[in-house]
């Protein structure tokens, strides 16, 4: 089965939020599943893990980020964090959400199967 690689390209919670649903929805239909997030994305995975929609999706039962995080997690999405963008915020791999893979966007694009789609958010 094709699998799902999307790129985070903005610090943005919302963005990032939709491509976890995106990528954890795929995992349920059974389709590997990756998200790597370049650039200033890169903060988003510091902990501790919040944005400002956490509150609204808690007070509508949806999970918040960190928790949707943990539930993707759980379903074999990977999360691959770009080393540069690490660096551009100012963080350390002892920052990250554990279980939390840096690399880059090279070899990221390099274990795209001839079948999988590519997303940007």
């Amino acid at each position: 089965m094709p699998g799902l690689s999307i790129i985070v390209a903005s610090a943005d919670g919302q963005r990032f939020y939709a491509a976890l649903e995106a990528a954890a929805a795929a995992a349920a239909l059974g389709r590997p599943a990756r998200i790597f997030l370049q650039g200033e994305a890169a903060a988003l995975l510091r902990v501790p893990v919040a944005f400002d929609g956490d509150a609204a999706r808690r007070a509508a039962g949806q999970p918040d980020l960190a928790s949707l995080i943990a539930e993707a997690m759980a379903m074999d999405v990977g999360l691959v964090v770009c080393q540069s963008g690490m660096a551009l915020v100012g963080m350390t791999a002892s920052e990250l959400v554990p279980q939390v893979r840096a690399g880059g966007l090279v070899s990221f694009l390099a274990d795209l199967g001839a079948g999988d789609q590519l997303l940007t958010y």
